[in-house]
């Protein structure tokens, strides 16, 4: 499975909590926390939304750029 290692250093950029971010995307905490920790593949569509929110690509977020830029 994957490891999103980006998701945690993204949403603490924003100076965010898991509690924060899941509010505003709309998702159970645990469902995102194993995002962050790579127990659970992130569905396409979940996907993008973070990206957008992040404005970021999504290859930033999968680690195969270091680019964040779209």
């Amino acid at each position: 499975m994957a490891y999103y290692r980006r998701l945690k250093d993204l949403r603490e950029d924003k100076d965010l909590t898991q509690d924060e971010l899941i509010k505003i995307l709309g998702m159970h905490k645990t469902t995102y926390t194993n995002y962050e920790q790579g127990k659970r593949e992130i569905p396409f569509e979940i996907a993008i939304n973070i990206a957008k929110f992040y404005n970021v690509s999504l290859d930033y977020i999968a680690g195969l750029t270091d680019n964040p830029k779209k």
